[in-house]
């Protein structure tokens, strides 16, 4: 059987932080290595219908999730130039309108592994995000969570 058949890639999830960042870069270089698919989703945060909890969209909309799919893929290429050797064998930009958490939950499902970037520093960096928790207790593949980095402040 062939390995990229057998394996759906991995799914990175960026919102343009610095800690997503770390984790796009992470998850270039681990589909490099597991010569696998990267597809790397941005979500466009949704306002809730306020009767319904579902995502509501406005006509700034369509504007905004363009500007985010634009710096995703602005962040993919300068990830990729990062790499010191070897690429993905394929890379893609997905770009959603919708709630983070439920988008990345819904992504994990034909997804071998979801990295995300960690939230917070210091104390609160033992503290994970709204998301991140979400997405952990329901994601349907593993989940890598990269750190934030751990340099020293003066």
């Amino acid at each position: 059987m062939d390995r990229e058949q057998d394996m759906p890639g991995i799914t990175a999830g960026v919102d343009g932080s610095d800690n997503s960042i770390r984790a796009l870069d992470w998850a270039m270089h681990e589909a490099t290595i597991r010569h696998v698919e990267l597809r790397v989703l941005a979500v466009h945060d949704a306002i809730a219908n306020y009767w319904s909890g579902s995502p509501v969209t406005v006509l700034e909309d369509e504007q905004a999730v363009v500007r985010t799919r634009q710096a995703a893929e602005d962040a993919t290429a300068k990830a990729a130039a990062r790499l010191s050797s070897g690429q993905p064998p394929a890379v893609t930009v997905q770009t959603v309108h919708g709630f983070a958490a439920e988008e990345l939950i819904k992504a994990s499902a034909d997804s071998e592994l979801l990295v995300l970037g960690a939230r917070g520093g210091g104390f609160a960096r033992h503290i994970l995000g709204s998301v991140s928790t979400k997405v952990v207790h329901h994601a349907g593949c593993p989940v890598v969570l990269v750190p934030a980095s751990e340099e020293r402040r003066p």
